[in-house]
Formats: C-alpha cells, structure tokens, sequence
C-alpha cells in the first residue's frame, strides 16, 4: 500500500509542477465499455484500451487483445445549435425596410443567445488500434490512434445592423480543435499476485492544431463543425502518462493515472500555444459478485478545455453484469461535469457480444436534453 501511495504522490507533484494557464484539453472517454459505463475506466480496464485509461491495467490479466475502436461525444452548451438554426432561417435579405426592421429584433434576440457567458459547441473524437500482451507479471502494450478535441464559441460581442432592407452581423464564431494523431508504448509490471501493478506510456503525437473564425450565418449550426476549423498547423511532441492499481481484495480495485505529465505543447495559427496539461484521474472498482462489476471515475484535478471559461471535471458511475461465461456483457451508467453548473447528468448504457476469441462492443449515452450525447463501438480479438 505505501508504494501504491509513492507512486500516486509522483503523479500528483508532477501534475502540479508543470500545470500553468494554457489552452487544454478534457479527458476523453474512448471505448464502449467505458463510454456505456459513465466514462469509469481507470481501474477496471485490462485490455488493449489501458494503453490509453491506464498502462497500469495491461499487468492485471493475462493474454492477449487487439482491438479497433472509435468514439465521439458532442456537447452543446445553451442552445447554441438551435440558435444558430433560427438565425440562419431569419436571413438577412428581405423585399421591404419594414420586413428588415421586423427581423432585426428577432435577430438580436437570437445573437444574445450566443452572446451568453459558456455558450458553445464542443466535440470530442478517439479512433485507433490497440494490442496489448503479457508475459507473466509483465506486460506490454501499443496503440496508433487520434484523439481530437474542438470547440466552436463566440470570442466577443455579436451584434446586428440594418441598412434599407438588409442586415449585418457583425462579429465571427471562433473555432479551435486539436488532433493529437498518436504512436504510443506501453509497459507495466505486476507485483505479488497482481495486487499492485505499475505502468508507464511514452507518446510521440503529431499535433493538428486549428484556430479559426467562420461567419454566424455560415457556421455548421451543431457539433459536427469540423468544416468550420480551417487548415492545421502541425507540430509534434512526446506525451508521458504514469498510472498505478492497487487491489487489496479480489473484489476491490483502486486505481489512478497521469496522463501528459511533461505537458506536451503543440503550435497553433494565429501565434497560439496548446498545451495538453496533465490530467490526473481516479478510479474505484468493486465486485459484490464474481459476474457483477461497479465501478467510479472521476478527474482529480479541473481540466481546462480549448473554450475560454469552460472547464470540465468529469465523474462517472457504471455497472456491468456478465452472463453465460461473459458471452454477454450488460452495461449502465451515468456521468456529469462537475465543473460546468449547467451540465446535467446522462445516462448511458451498452453491451458486448462475445463468440469464442472474437467480441463486439457498443455504447452509448444521451442526457435527453439535446446537450449531450456519446457513442462508441470495438471490434476485438481477445486470446
């Protein structure tokens, strides 16, 4: 228990020697398993997709997994598809002053919707391929992947005007979005009997790194902006994650991570800096029975977003029950942003299928608000 402690206490200094103001990013959730479980991973992942939730992870089962994966999640903050909507079927031409005058009102009204502290789109995306194998208490474990984050928010005061029968917005959306397209080694080590294990990634990510501006009335109007971002900027970096899991019991998992502890930075248009912050997140896993699986995440420390005064501290609670020798895996959950007082909870859920070494997963999660909304599935071959 004391070395589990050592280690989660380096993760903890060094997220806390290199955090500084800087645009960032959110922890992303990737794999339906997490994503039907509310986003916990940290301590119950064990597969190929530790090499991102926990290299710790790969050291606490046997065998081996590859597996191909994609997630999206999308967010929108005050309405502002809706608004965008609206604004695009008022126009901007009319055939008489008074018809201009009429509209501009409604207008107006529409651009104070944008012009509301937090109001924004945000999309997050994760795709790849991962494999992980072990050798007795010790393990490896690879993925090439991409993790893009964007968001689409007003910088400054929109405003319209009226000149004869036609209107002017004046002011832009501005738009930034990060790809990290990743390379990423793994290695962990196990230690007695799997009570504690220990792992480390090295990341070289290229950076993809957007910031641009597009018209109100030609903005994508939802969370599928990517037409909106512009062309990139690339740069690379090296990327460093820790994490550490301690299982005291056979039904008792903790588990922790670091994830960008040597805060890789990458260029961006326009003079900007984007700076992946350490994220520092935790997991809890309890099993009351051998089939049944609970599990909590959340993010220790507040993370920042590419969204000016939008922060995101995610929690996340799922169960999972496997039935008929896990050929099928039933999965529920919920997760929230604690960070942003306006986020309300979604619920998620999921399944997986599994027939000899092959398994398909799928997951998912919808807060029935049109906020938010997420979607994830693999195909594995687990032997």
């Amino acid at each position: 228990m004391a070395l589990f402690r050592l280690y989660a206490l380096l993760i903890f200094c060094a997220a806390g020697l290199f955090a500084r103001d800087a645009y960032a990013v959110e922890f992303a959730i990737v794999g339906p398993r997490a994503a039907a479980m509310g986003g916990a991973g940290v301590a119950v992942t064990s597969d190929a997709l530790a090499t991102y939730w926990n290299p710790a992870g790969l050291a606490m089962s046997k065998g081996t997994d590859i597996r191909v994966q994609g997630t999206v999640q999308a967010t929108d903050r005050l309405g502002v598809k809706d608004t965008l909507d609206e604004i695009n079927s008022i126009g901007t031409s009319f055939s008489t002053a008074g018809d201009a005058t009429a509209a501009l009102a409604r207008l107006n009204a529409q651009l104070a919707n944008l012009n509301q502290p937090g109001a924004s789109v945000s999309g997050i995306g994760a795709a790849g391929l991962y494999f992980k194998t072990s050798l007795g208490d010790h393990a490896i474990g690879f993925n090439i992947s991409d993790v893009a984050t964007g968001g689409e928010f007003t910088p400054s005061p929109l405003s319209a005007t009226q000149t004869g029968t036609t209107l002017t917005i004046t002011g832009n959306l501005a738009v930034r979005g990060l790809e990290a397209r990743q390379a990423v080694l793994s290695y962990a080590q196990a230690f007695h009997d799997r009570t504690f294990a220990f792992g480390t990634s090295v990341k070289m990510i290229q950076g993809a790194a957007y910031n641009g501006s597009v018209g109100v009335n030609t903005a994508a109007g939802d969370t599928n902006f990517r037409s909106d971002l512009g062309k990139a900027q690339i740069s690379t970096a090296v990327g460093i994650d820790a994490g550490a899991i301690y299982r005291p019991f056979s039904w008792l998992s903790l588990g922790v991570v670091g994830k960008d502890l040597n805060q890789p930075t990458f260029n961006a248009p326009g003079g900007l800096e984007y700076k992946l912050n350490p994220q520092v997140r935790g997991g809890l896993a309890v099993n009351p029975w051998e089939t049944m699986t609970v599990a909590f995440d959340g993010d220790i420390l507040s993370n920042k977003t590419l969204i000016p005064g939008i922060k995101s501290r995610v929690i996340g609670l799922g169960l999972e029950q496997t039935v008929l020798a896990e050929s099928l895996s039933l999965r529920v959950g919920a997760t929230k942003n604690t960070a942003d007082a306006k986020s309300i909870i979604m619920p998620t859920a999921g399944f997986g299928l599994r027939l000899w070494v092959l398994r398909m997963d799928l997951g998912g999660g919808y807060d029935f608000n049109e906020g938010q909304a997420i979607a994830s599935g693999s195909v594995s071959f687990t032997f």
